[in-house]
């Protein structure tokens, strides 16, 4: 399994991204997939996850700001990401779980097993 993430970048405060993960190698159905951020200094953090039937949860400081989507055709997971924050500042990684998810949303991060390279998000 691979995972890419690409799509971050720079962007003044108020400003949007969408981020993108390429999954490659997840040859089953229904895995929890996620993204995460970290910045230096801090443990790396949910930000929003989808479980195997399409349900979301968002931590409470991206709620009504970011959207998780997945095309499930092409196996890529987006992060739309608006009204951008200095505070939303950091890396992003996409993770992903080896098993099968239908109806529960995994939070923890040590669940996920499967894990990008990560892009980095600067609000200024």
């Amino acid at each position: 399994v691979q995972l890419v993430e690409s799509g971050g970048g720079s962007v003044q405060a108020e400003g949007s991204l969408r981020l993108s993960c390429v999954a490659s190698g997840i040859t089953y159905k229904g895995p929890c997939m996620g993204w995460f951020r970290q910045q230096p200094g801090k443990e790396r953090e949910l930000v929003a996850t989808m479980e195997g039937y399409g349900r979301t949860l968002y931590v409470d400081s991206v709620e009504g700001r970011f959207t998780i989507s997945k095309d499930y055709a092409a196996k890529i997971l987006y992060l739309q990401t608006n009204s951008l924050k200095p505070e939303d500042t950091a890396m992003y990684y996409c993770a992903a779980t080896s098993g099968r998810y239908f109806g529960v949303v995994v939070i923890a991060a040590d669940e996920f097993n499967y894990w990008g390279q990560g892009t980095q998000v600067t609000v200024s």
